[in-house]
């Protein structure tokens, strides 16, 4: 017996020292090529871009990986409680790995011929998730293993646990336990229930078979499960036990909410990332604030939605988007297939009736919508004609139609269809082109083309402004006479003949300048650039940041020819808002790492007066930076008088609707092309320069009667008047060097006392127009009242 027992000592003894050996030269062998544990402590894990509004409500999140790092000192106990009872209810206790475990492993794997668990310890989870791969084999669990016991020497036990939790891949995109609270539960990890921590807690297991979206049958054996292994280990007590039994599966998938919609500011400052950071972008955590309040975006938003809706019903309705016939059981699995636009939900019509019509959502509620809301929408026959107007609810639709419906705030619903025309609205400060509030296109999920920033479409007589403070630049004044009257220009080489014409067909004659621009004469322009020269004209306008090759070398360009964007546009008005200085656009205010430190600050051009003395910076990583004062490119004094003029246009042009907001600090300019193409209208006090566009993206006519005045202004003016709202009337300050002087309406010189109808006018102190008494005798002006010897025409062209 003796000997037997002897022997066995001695067997189990060279076993040991067998495995011993083993283990030590695989060690041996394996250890030069285990990475550093000591990385661990430096890791960065993949977080996705994130874009915020000005005043810090969520834009956009950019990245396949939703992730949000919680510090261990965050995570419930409760949630640790529940993931050690599911994975490792031994981790205290072991030093990385627990042999317990694999030995019960090996045993599975010997009784089934089939891995059935890994026998892995969290440390163990933490070296394979972020140091090996998934694949099964031998070798890799040894250098599982031999890491995991790297790993326990390094850190500690909360170390581990933090960056396990933070890892950990479960389910829906969600990797790590705060961004599967959030995606799963839509709140915080520190807000969610014992029985829902229990459910996260039993994802990493298996994150598709105990899906709670996917498969909750599984799922709640699971949480139960793990419920129950917390009683059991005495981490809650039977109360909280049966409380949390009870709770029934309440998960949902949880998308990341924008707080603010603003998809095409995010889409431009994503590019502007991914410009500067490459993929990095995607995956390094960047908090990217823009300049863009929400208040403002909500406000163009709702402007644009509701200005196109306008247009459209104007022009009729064209129809079903579909016709489902009365197969009720199909209904909504087709209505899925079409995705809500710009706030209208898809519907199919239920039920016809005489005071309005039933609908079922893609949801399966039904809603009445009020007849009412219908009466607008008489058959589109074309741009330019309608069928008659509908009598009764079955005039519109009929059962299985498809339509669209917007929900209105005191609950009802409203019949609309899609805009068939689109439409871009760009805000910007024009003390320093910030942006603060941009629309590409009624709708993002219709069409991700940024009209705003990409579209280059002819400005019509909202370009004129600029050719106007060229010729202010070189000798004009806003008095100064010009002849509207007929012109025609004669191609000898291709034998043509341009003759350009006013939109009405008529003519005035000797015209003042400020009265040509209010009255949007387009043969007045061309006389101007002519007088003053085309190359000339194309050299000043560049300085207000266009690209000369957008300007055509010809007396086109004075009827607003050129290609240029609706920010393009605001850009170049924003010198007449700001007293002449050039202020570049731009969009991102602030980007800051994964911890908060600020990469960049913007430092936009900033006119003088709004310059304030370097102040101390918010945190130390914001580093200081002088000032940048901006570029004056036009005389201060032009960008008055040109004020001065296009708030004329709002007085008496054709701007007048904007009277209805009430103010006396408006400035603007309407612009409409040839056939009513393209739509404009851009205009400025000293807080905001807001260009709006509104068009068809493939060029066709809006319709007749369809101007700058009645498309685009009615969106600009819902803009403002949200913008302005109670804020004080603000105007550049009028500089030095201006005269103010009464002048002859038919002379344009310095009126005689008892002059009829005479006027005041602004006017640079060196190019004040002589008196009456320095008349030549024998000249006449055109349309003048006095004798011939007693006036004498000035500056008339």
């Amino acid at each position: 017996m003796m000997r037997l027992l002897r022997f066995l000592s001695w067997s189990c003894l060279a076993a040991f020292c067998g495995l011993l050996l083993s283990f030590s030269g695989a060690f041996l062998y394996l250890s030069p090529s285990l990475p550093s544990v000591e990385s661990l402590r430096s890791i960065q894990l993949q977080i996705p871009l994130r874009v915020y509004s000005n005043d810090a409500k969520l834009i956009a999140e950019f990245g396949e990986m939703r992730r949000s790092p919680i510090a261990f000192a965050d995570i419930p106990k409760d949630f640790i409680n529940a993931l050690l009872a599911a994975e490792d209810d031994n981790f205290a206790n072991h030093h990385g790995v627990d042999f317990t475990s694999l030995v019960r492993a090996a045993t599975q794997l010997l009784k089934s011929g089939q891995i059935q668990t890994g026998g892995s310890t969290i440390t163990m989870q933490v070296a394979k998730n972020f140091f090996l791969t998934s694949e099964r084999s031998f070798s890799r669990k040894i250098n599982e293993i031999l890491l995991a016991l790297q790993i326990e020497r390094e850190l500690n036990k909360d170390e581990i646990l933090e960056l396990y939790v933070n890892k950990i891949y479960l389910g829906n995109r969600a990797y790590g336990i705060e961004a599967a609270s959030h995606v799963y539960y839509g709140k915080p990890m520190q807000e969610i229930s014992l029985a829902q921590m229990a459910m996260i807690a039993g994802l990493p297991k298996a994150p598709s078979r105990f899906n709670p979206l996917v498969n909750p049958t599984r799922a709640l054996e699971r949480r139960d499960w793990i419920l129950g292994r917390m009683f059991n280990l005495g981490r809650i007590d039977r109360e909280r036990y049966e409380q949390a039994l009870a709770e029934p599966i309440n998960a949902s998938y949880h998308v990341p909410s924008p707080e603010v919609s603003a998809p095409y500011v995010a889409e431009m400052a994503r590019a502007e990332m991914v410009g500067l950071y490459g993929s990095d972008a995607y995956t390094e955590g960047f908090n990217v604030t823009t300049t863009v309040p929400s208040h403002l975006q909500n406000a163009a938003n709702i402007a644009l939605r509701e200005g196109l809706i306008s247009y459209d019903q104007r022009h009729g309705y064209r129809g079903p988007e579909a016709r489902l016939g009365d197969a009720r059981p199909t209904w909504l699995d087709e209505l899925r297939k079409i995705r809500p636009i710009g706030g209208l939900e898809p519907a199919v019509v239920s039920s016809v009736e005489n005071s309005g019509i039933l609908v079922t959502l893609r949801n399966g509620e039904e809603h009445s919508v009020a007849w009412d809301s219908m009466k607008w929408a008489r058959p589109f026959l074309s741009t330019n004609s309608q069928g008659p107007r509908p009598q009764k609810p079955a005039d519109v639709v009929k059962l299985g139609d498809v339509i669209r419906v917007m929900p209105q705030d005191d609950g009802s619903w409203r019949f609309l269809q899609v805009p068939a025309a689109q439409s871009a609205l760009v805000s910007l400060d024009p003390s320093n082109g910030a942006i603060r509030a941009l629309v590409g296109g009624f709708s993002f999920e219709q069409s991700n083309y940024n009209r705003a920033a990409q579209a280059k479409r002819q400005p019509g007589s909202s370009f004129k402004p600029f050719i106007y403070s060229a010729a202010l630049d070189s000798g004009y004044t806003a008095a100064t006479l010009v002849n509207d009257a007929p012109i025609v220009f004669v191609d000898e080489y291709q034998d043509q003949e341009w003759r350009p014409k006013n939109d009405n067909n008529t003519f005035l004659g000797p015209i003042r300048l400020r009265e040509a621009l209010y009255k949007s004469r387009n043969l007045v322009s061309i006389r101007v650039l002519q007088a003053i020269g085309v190359d000339y004209a194309r050299d000043y306008i560049t300085q207000f940041g266009f690209n000369k090759d957008d300007l055509p070398p010809n007396l086109s360009i004075a009827l607003g020819t050129a290609n240029l964007t609706p920010l393009e546009v605001a850009n170049g008005w924003s010198a007449f808002a700001n007293g002449g200085y050039r202020t570049p656009a731009y969009l991102i205010e602030r980007i800051e790492n994964r911890d908060g430190e600020a990469l960049f600050v913007a430092n936009p051009a900033t006119i003088p007066s709004r310059i304030k003395p370097a102040a101390p910076q918010p945190d130390a990583s914001a580093p200081a930076v002088e000032p940048v004062v901006a570029e004056r490119i036009i005389d201060e004094r032009t960008a008055y008088i040109m004020t001065s003029m296009l708030q004329d246009v709002i007085k008496r042009g054709t701007g007048r609707r904007a009277m209805a907001l009430g103010r006396d600090d408006l400035a603007g300019k309407t612009g409409t092309t040839n056939d009513s193409k393209d739509s404009w209208f851009s205009g400025y006090n000293a807080d905001y320069v807001t260009a709006v566009w509104a068009g068809f993206d493939q060029p066709e006519s809006l319709g007749r009667n369809e101007y700058g005045g009645t498309v685009a202004l009615p969106i600009w003016m819902s803009y403002m008047a949200e913008a302005l709202k109670d804020k004080p009337s603000h105007l550049p300050p009028e500089p030095e060097g201006l005269l103010t002087l009464r002048i002859d309406p038919y002379s344009g010189r310095l009126a005689s006392p008892g002059t009829p109808d005479a006027y005041y006018e602004l006017f640079k102190s060196e190019d004040a127009p002589p008196p009456m008494s320095e008349l030549e005798p024998g000249m006449s002006i055109p349309g003048s009242p006095l004798p011939a010897d007693e006036v004498a025409p000035f500056d008339l062209f």
